[in-house]
């Protein structure tokens, strides 16, 4: 009886236990609508391609090991994202190598304080030399600077990779940028379409000398060139040269002609405009009091010209040059500033509705005027997942497993129409 009692609970109990991991089973693969504990900038690494740049496994990096980054320039919101993907590469990696004081791997993150001065970059790059870190990562200002910077650094074994922006020279290791070429493409094809295919656009360029201003003003001018035949790109303006074009609106505003300025401009500073040396131009006495009086005539206009470009704003330069072209009916940015230039410039000239406004970027000054629409639409980057990738093509580099010349950090078209999906949301930055 005792043997039967026993055997009956056992049967219960193994029963019992059959139906807790049946239950426990079913539970696993029941959707209980949660999705799966992803971290909140998972959207901005799942743009990354390749792929493996937008993860920290297979970096078993040695304790203390030193990777510098270089940015632009600080306090932007671009920048600030591009830092915070630097940052959370380097948490990642610490944290899966369970590295801590001063076994943690080093990803100290530098970048000029004011919008890309080439001169502090520079400074900062010397400095962060003579640091020896195990590699460094570069955003150029300008793309043909610090060769003989990057010549001393390899000579002792610090490698370099580039990230935002390309650098001419031929021993970066890896890029981590926006395909700038295929973005700029669908930013000319969106703004084309918007007019209806017919019409004259304005270009703001960032910069003259950076590898992505380049590609994106090539490609932008290349892309309407080739496919939209109906539209011409009647005005390029760089932002690095606005002063010069500041000087030029002012001089045409005087009744002086460029010819003129540029020859008074070269008397004032004692340049030769014949290529003769100053002593060859001296001559008999009536010559020389001619050259004096041409010379005080040129720097009487100078100042005159001057001072009107010194009051005069950049978004006035900018509405003097759009208003040369009265059929003007598109404007398009290459970075955040470029394109805040020209809705601001639209702006003023309460041409809103008739002028439609494209370019690069996502700042909440960009999306807020996305949203009462002085900005049409955006192509927007990926900086967080930039600097994620650019640490990650770093650390590749620093154990020698090989890199992609070029990582694709993605991008995404923006505009009213999508601007409050899901997936966009969760790619805007502020």
């Amino acid at each position: 009886m005792k043997k039967r009692f026993l055997a009956a609970i056992s049967f219960a109990v193994c029963v019992s236990m059959g139906v807790c991991a049946c239950s426990s089973s079913e539970d696993e693969n029941v959707f209980t609508g949660e999705k799966a504990d992803l971290p909140e900038w998972q959207a901005e690494l799942d743009m990354i391609s390749p792929e493996v740049y937008g993860t920290v496994d297979d970096l078993d990096l040695e304790p203390g090991t030193y990777i510098s980054v270089i940015g632009k320039m600080e306090g932007s919101p671009y920048w600030d994202q591009v830092k915070a993907g630097v940052n959370q590469a380097a948490d990642d990696i610490n944290e899966k190598l369970g590295y801590s004081g001063g076994d943690r791997v080093k990803v100290l993150y530098n970048a000029p304080s004011e919008a890309d001065d080439v001169d502090e970059q520079v400074n900062i790059l010397d400095e962060e030399m003579a640091r020896y870190p195990d590699v460094i990562a570069i955003a150029s200002i300008d793309e043909n600077e610090s060769a003989v910077q990057f010549d001393l650094a390899v000579a002792n074994g610090i490698q370099i990779v580039a990230f935002d922006s390309g650098n001419s020279y031929q021993g970066i290791q890896c890029t981590a940028m926006t395909d700038n070429s295929a973005a700029a493409a669908e930013g000319a094809s969106r703004l084309c379409q918007a007019l209806e295919e017919s019409g004259e656009v304005a270009l703001l360029v960032q910069d003259s000398v950076s590898a992505n201003a380049r590609e994106r003003a090539e490609a932008f001018q290349k892309e309407i060139a080739d496919s939209h035949t109906g539209v011409a790109v009647v005005e390029t303006i760089y932002m690095d040269q606005m002063e010069d074009l500041k000087q030029q609106a002012a001089a045409e505003m005087l009744n002086v002609t460029e010819d003129e300025l540029r020859t008074w401009i070269d008397q004032a500073s004692g340049v030769s405009t014949d290529g003769d040396s100053q002593e060859n131009q001296e001559g008999a006495a009536e010559g020389a009091d001619e050259e004096s009086a041409i010379s005080e005539e040129a720097k009487t206009r100078l100042e005159d010209i001057n001072a009107l470009a010194g009051g005069m704003s950049d978004e006035e330069a900018v509405i003097y040059y759009l208003e040369k072209h009265p059929g003007l009916n598109g404007c398009f940015g290459t970075n955040a500033d470029a394109v805040m230039l020209a809705a601001n410039a639209v702006g003023q000239m309460e041409k809103a509705e008739e002028i439609t406004v494209m370019g690069f970027d996502s700042g909440s000054e960009q999306i807020r005027a996305l949203e009462d629409g002085s900005i049409d639409g955006l192509v927007v980057q990926n900086p967080f997942g930039m600097g994620y990738a650019a640490v990650i093509a770093a650390a590749r580099t620093v154990l020698e497993i090989g890199n992609e010349a070029q990582v694709d950090t993605g991008y995404t078209w923006v505009d009213r129409d999508n601007l409050e999906d899901e997936n966009v949301q969760q790619i805007l930055y502020e």
